[in-house]
């Protein structure tokens, strides 16, 4: 039995440790790959290509040190990103639940969904940057048309996802809960929704990043605030490092936002099993 244990702690001390080699294997790869890519655009646009239209890492560099410490043309560096990420909240949360909501009532109503496809389908193939001018016509130039074309391109990605978890619910499992007395609303309570939700915050990992864009779409067609702005004037004055780091701003939101969405994730589906196949997750 000693034994047992003995070789049993040996390969979880040997697992461990091939798990710590691979991840510094895979990060110093990564540091590599930025190294190379930067390193052979710094020397590109030094010597073979226009660095006013291509820009260069240095200058990027200098770009966000600047804006950091000493502000912007439009303002604050923080009150730009502030505005922005207020509106992407904003939009994020509201379209999120609008997006669960509906698709799983329309999931669980076929009825209601043959009625509403159509519809549904006519408004997801529209444009959002026709959409993105009319909420400025419709809200002005403030945050509301900005939330409102976030709100747009969060809805629909998470409600196709929603709609879909509701409708790959085991129809057993339903059967025998509504065999034992449970009501509908138990049903969708203890059964539907549970199983719906990794279809859901697999769709929020998106979401997000499509709440970023509706913002900066709505602030690119008419804003007095926001990251938006701030490149949309950076592109009016050819200034290709301002373009560069407004977006490595933006990047660095979106990549903050996975990684606590990835948290919630993992704390809201610690029941579910570990699947194989994990290790090759993007």
């Amino acid at each position: 039995m000693l034994l047992e244990l003995d070789d049993h702690a040996t390969a979880v001390a040997q697992a461990r440790a091939a798990g710590r080699r691979r991840a510094f294997s895979v990060n110093a790869v990564r540091i590599l790959l930025v190294v190379a890519v930067l390193g052979s655009w710094e020397l590109a646009a030094t010597y073979w290509i226009d660095p006013f239209y291509y820009s260069k890492p240095s200058a990027i560099w200098h770009r966000l040190v600047d804006w950091f410490t000493n502000g912007t043309s439009q303002g604050s560096i923080w009150t730009q990103i502030a505005y922005t990420l207020e509106e992407a909240l904003i939009g994020f949360v509201l379209g999120s639940v609008g997006g669960v909501v509906l698709g799983i009532v329309l999931g669980r109503s076929r009825f209601l969904s043959d009625v509403c496809a159509p519809f549904i389908k006519a408004a997801n193939a529209i444009p959002r940057i026709i959409l993105a001018s009319l909420f400025v016509i419709w809200f002005g130039l403030g945050m509301s048309s900005k939330v409102a074309t976030a709100f747009i391109l969060v809805f629909f990605a998470v409600f196709f996802n929603a709609f879909q978890g509701a409708r790959e619910v085991d129809r057993n499992l339903v059967n025998n809960a509504r065999i034992l007395g449970a009501s509908r609303t138990a049903v969708l309570r203890t059964i539907v929704v549970p199983s719906a939700t990794s279809w859901i915050l697999a769709s929020l990992h998106s979401a997000f990043g499509f709440a970023i864009i509706g913002a900066i779409v709505g602030e690119y067609s008419g804003a007095d605030k926001g990251l938006g702005l701030l490149i949309n004037h950076a592109q009016g004055t050819f200034d290709s490092a301002g373009i560069y780091a407004g977006m490595i701003v933006i990047t660095v939101i979106a990549l903050l936002a996975e990684w606590l969405l990835t948290l919630l994730e993992r704390r809201l589906l610690r029941w579910r099993p570990p699947v194989a196949g994990n290790e090759a997750r993007i």
